[in-house]
């Protein structure tokens, strides 16, 4: 009993109708088989009600990451992102390693970066960054915990491809966290200008 929340109207209750119990039964064992049940709705009544109010898990935008696409230019990116300080400003920069100079606008070295801000907890446990960068570009990202180390994300972006057009990209993206501070992530994005450019990633990310 002494496990019980003080301030919970259920527990003042059970500490009430259990001393009750004891007091009206003289048999010790009678007494104890019906205060057990109490007990035990008592503890049940209590997981539920923290389960039920407890704060929606966290998501991690500390992070490093390096991805290998699977399009026509087979190239690696090195990415990062981080909140500024205490606020919910998330500053992020990528970087192509590789890729071949055939496909228009992959080539070694072509950077990005970028400034949002993550409105947490929107709805449903789902985050929404908005984010404004390099290239004209501006977008806007869902991420949310799917339980099970399971996180899932889905997400859109307009970007200027510097003659004259815009890029159009919406990503789809699947992690697994196996770890505290590593994650594996398989996304899939659908790229559209004149015609349509589909590419499979696979990212592994470290949380710091």
């Amino acid at each position: 009993m002494d496990k019980c929340l003080k301030n919970d109207k259920l527990t003042l209750f059970c500490h009430t109708l259990c001393l009750n119990l004891l007091q009206d039964c003289p048999n010790t064992v009678t007494a104890m088989k019906q205060i057990l049940p109490i007990i035990t709705l008592t503890t049940l009544a209590a997981a539920a009600s923290a389960q039920s109010t407890a704060a929606a898990p966290v998501l991690d935008y500390n992070r490093i990451g390096l991805s290998y696409a699977t399009n026509n230019a087979k190239d690696f990116t090195l990415s990062g992102s981080a909140l500024l300080g205490s606020t919910n400003f998330l500053l992020a920069g990528s970087t192509n390693i590789g890729g071949s100079s055939s496909v228009a606008g992959v080539h070694n070295g072509a950077d990005s970066v970028s400034l949002g801000y993550v409105f947490k907890n929107v709805v449903v446990g789902i985050d929404a960054t908005l984010a404004i960068g390099s290239n004209e570009s501006y977008g806007l990202n869902l991420r949310r915990e799917l339980g099970y180390n399971f996180e899932g994300a889905v997400g859109y972006t307009r970007e200027h491809d510097g003659v004259g057009s815009h890029l159009n990209a919406w990503n789809v993206e699947l992690a697994y966290n196996f770890t505290k501070n590593y994650q594996l992530a398989v996304s899939y994005t659908n790229e559209s200008v004149a015609s349509s450019n589909s590419t499979t990633s696979v990212t592994l990310r470290y949380n710091f």
